[in-house]
């Protein structure tokens, strides 16, 4: 059967079975302090599914495990939801928020694996990535949980957010190192306006809210749609007890932002935040491409650039530049600098709207403006480069960064490891099949799941 969806097709045509493969081929030599596991998400419906939208598809994760300079195993699995299944979101008592797709992202928290989706409930997953099931931090958990929380790299608590098109919109938690939810606000001022992402700083939370809002009219499944009656704008929330009753808005330009590159305090007290954006026509190319329409982008990305805001809470201003004209998504930094002035960050290049450009891996240099790029090759498209810190190191770069590559000429998938300093190839595991192109991931290593375990 052919399809005419993008996101069932080429570097996203779903993998149709789950399998386990042990001592897998490396080229190259994998440094020996990665030992964990490389775990990453994405939409993979099951056989004979098409879905009305491309974050409607099941999740699957794949899992890819190193230790002592060996590729042990490589393992994908779906994320076993009542969605996975058929089960509705929408139920005669309200949403079901365990019918989840669970595809987004998956994190590790408190010894917990738990695959995100941001209309729904975590669902946790063992380290051998059987599920689980639900989970709702002991019932503490009221809402939806973004798919993009921030773990403090100074505290360990795990800063997350629940928005909803519905009152209350948005809902501010922190739960400790431990696993347990020690606050909850629901935050004022905020709106229906999607909020997939945020940004944590030292002393604030940051929230940014674009011109995408619900429609109730939206046939996909994904109710909602650009409005350029709704404001786009930036809340910025202190940390601490008392903060939501304190949050201030901005007005910003138009457009939409999916993903926070990251967000600090300059030396002078003001915020600045940097993350891709869309524009409105960016966005249209980009949500056709999602629901498979007519008029669509190349990729699942059009028109996505770098943006810099630099908030002056003083005076109350909001100073925004595109500082970059590269298409770029996906955007990670050394996490150690995650809510602190950082000079290096990574993201994936993709072709312009009109399919010109190829795949790479970016490496910016906030510090001299340079940027680097670290081309894949030809058919070959790389996922979410996740840096993982070098064994006693004290640069910021010194590391690697982990991506899956999807080849379709040779119809295969391989790990890249490479260098973060310089973007080159350290090593290369070779996976049993084509990974289909997916979303957010995560490098857990044994220490953080042996300390859990402890």
């Amino acid at each position: 059967m052919t399809t005419s969806k993008p996101y069932l097709t080429g570097h996203f045509t779903p993998v149709a079975e789950e399998v386990t493969a042990t001592g897998l081929i490396v080229e190259g030599t994998l440094p020996p302090e990665l030992n964990g596991r490389l775990l990453r998400n994405g939409h993979n419906p099951k056989p004979g599914v098409t879905p009305t939208h491309w974050f409607k598809g099941s999740g699957m994760v794949h899992g890819i495990r190193l230790r002592d300079g060996r590729a042990e195993w490589y393992r994908n699995r779906w994320v076993r939801t009542p969605a996975l299944h058929g089960a509705p979101y929408m139920t005669e008592r309200g949403p079901d928020l365990t019918a989840s797709a669970a595809g987004t992202h998956i994190i590790e928290h408190a010894g917990r694996l738990l695959a995100l989706c941001e209309a729904n409930l975590p669902f946790e997953m063992t380290e051998e990535l059987e599920t689980v099931g639900a989970y709702d931090f002991e019932g503490k958990l009221r809402s939806a949980m973004t798919a993009h929380p921030k773990e403090d790299p100074v505290t360990g608590e795990l800063h997350f957010f629940g928005s909803s098109p519905f009152p209350p919109f948005l809902t501010y938690y922190v739960s400790d190192a431990k696993g347990h939810i020690v606050h909850d606000a629901e935050v004022p001022g905020a709106t229906a306006a999607l909020k997939h992402d945020f940004a944590l700083t030292r002393r604030h939370v940051v929230f940014v809210e674009g011109n995408v809002t619900f429609d109730h009219a939206e046939a996909s499944g994904i109710p909602y749609s650009w409005n350029d009656q709704q404001p786009s704008r930036i809340g910025v929330m202190p940390r601490g007890e008392d903060g939501a009753g304190r949050v201030r808005w901005f007005s910003i330009e138009p457009g939409n932002m999916l993903h926070v590159s990251n967000a600090y305090e300059d030396g002078q007290g003001r915020i600045v935040l940097e993350g891709p954006t869309v524009d409105r026509e960016g966005f249209r190319l980009s949500w056709n491409w999602w629901v498979g329409a007519p008029g669509r982008g190349s990729e699942p990305v059009s028109r996505s650039y770098t943006r810099r805001w630099v908030l002056d809470m003083a005076a109350g201003t909001v100073d925004e530049q595109i500082i970059d004209d590269l298409p770029v998504e996906f955007p990670t930094l050394n996490e150690e600098y995650l809510g602190a002035e950082n000079r290096y960050q990574y993201a994936i290049s993709f072709p312009d709207e009109n399919g010109l450009g190829g795949y790479g891996v970016v490496k910016y240099d906030r510090t001299t403006g340079a940027r680097r790029i670290h081309r894949v090759g030809d058919a070959r498209m790389p996922s979410e480069a996740v840096f993982v810190p070098a064994a006693g190191a004290t640069g910021e770069d010194e590391g690697y960064l982990l991506t899956v590559v999807s080849d379709l000429k040779q119809d295969s998938s391989q790990l890249l490891v490479l260098d973060a300093s310089g973007l080159e190839r350290v090593a290369t595991v070779h996976l049993p099949h084509r990974v289909a192109a997916g979303l957010h991931g995560s490098w857990i290593p044994d220490s953080r799941l042996e300390a859990s375990a402890g």
